[in-house]
């Protein structure tokens, strides 16, 4: 049995290093045979700030934007989410889009892959992990750190290093693990 993996583009701005970054991470997931990827690009989906009138754990959303946005995350049983680091945490638009829902994020899985400078974007997987916490989302030890040093040329050719593929099937090998044992739960 497949595990059907978002893969969530968190960077709407211009010239966006994130984009290679998230098809990179599209096409080695699709090679595999446990894995139906598929990319989810926040540009697709245009939420304003937050604007429903209740809280995301009644899950009453009135909000077109929102009701498109909820049946796309609760379509998939674990998620990599591909974050820029901006300020030591993540993107405004990644966390405004997370903040839209809840329970379609309950009972999944995740999975990381940053980029930054000399952190290669960690902080701002720490910032999601304690995120995915209180969504009750699993998220996986092992992470994928992209150094615009090393891993791009010119800070925006996305050129990753030979061992990267090997640290994102790590991950991908956890993130379809737990994204697999985890469907009893949200069965139960």
């Amino acid at each position: 049995m497949t595990t059907r993996l978002g893969i969530i583009l968190g960077s709407t701005r211009p010239g966006r290093n994130g984009e290679a970054v998230a098809r990179w991470v599209y096409d080695i997931a699709s090679k595999r045979d446990d894995t139906e990827p598929e990319l989810v690009d926040l540009l697709d989906y245009p939420l304003p700030h937050f604007d429903e009138p209740t809280p995301p754990l009644l899950g009453q959303y009135t909000k077109p934007h929102t009701k498109e946005w909820a049946a796309k995350i609760a379509s998939f049983d674990a998620y990599v989410f591909v974050t820029p680091e901006y300020n030591h945490s993540t993107s405004g638009a990644l966390k405004n889009a997370i903040d839209f829902l809840f329970r379609e994020w309950n009972n999944k899985a995740a999975g990381f892959v940053s980029y930054g400078g000399a952190s290669g974007g960690a902080r701002a997987v720490e910032h999601l992990r304690l995120m995915m916490g209180e969504l009750m989302v699993a998220d996986v030890r092992a992470q994928v750190t992209l150094s615009l040093y090393t891993d791009f040329e010119n800070f925006s050719v996305f050129r990753p290093a030979a061992s990267q593929e090997e640290a994102l099937n790590t991950m991908l090998d956890q993130v379809v693990s737990w994204g697999s044992a985890l469907k009893a739960v949200r069965a139960a």
